[in-house]
């Protein structure tokens, strides 16, 4: 897996960026930005540490499908740590297998620093070689969306 790195300058308060990534408030905004990566994604679960949560959409045939992960970290306004272990496939939890093998820990970082009202997003995300390009391409998109639900 490769580290992946993106940052975003968002004028609006670590509090207000943060609730508005992870759909603290409201699910929609979450969905708003992620839908980028995927236009039917959402999450299942919950944000706080040890939790499990299910990061999921649906494929071009309608089937669901997703990343199994755990919140390993949340320091509210600061910092989240997602680690992935698994593979949802319908509604079967994929932990094991070649599939799984190549993201089978990696991790996706949010930080979030404010300073005079300006917020620094920074992800950091592992990722398998083959879907560099995708990342690399669709995380600026999604970051910009972010900003522009979290600045209005």
């Amino acid at each position: 897996m490769k580290k992946l790195q993106f940052k975003t300058e968002i004028i609006a308060s670590a509090k207000k960026v943060y609730n508005t990534m992870l759909g603290i408030d409201n699910i929609e905004t979450y969905e708003q930005w992620t839908a980028k990566f995927n236009p039917t994604s959402t999450y299942e679960g919950s944000w706080e540490k040890g939790s499990k949560i299910y990061f999921v959409g649906t494929d071009e045939n309608g089937k669901r499908g997703g990343m199994v992960s755990e919140i390993a970290d949340n320091v509210p306004y600061k910092f989240v740590s997602i680690r992935h272990y698994g593979i949802l496939d319908g509604k079967n939890e994929i932990t094991e297998g070649p599939d799984v093998e190549k993201w089978a820990g990696g991790l996706e970082n949010y930080s979030f620093e404010e300073h005079n009202g300006v917020t620094t997003v920074t992800i950091e995300s592992d990722v398998d070689e083959e879907y560099l390009d995708y990342f690399n391409t669709t995380w600026s998109k999604a970051l910009n969306k972010l900003k522009e639900l979290s600045e209005n």
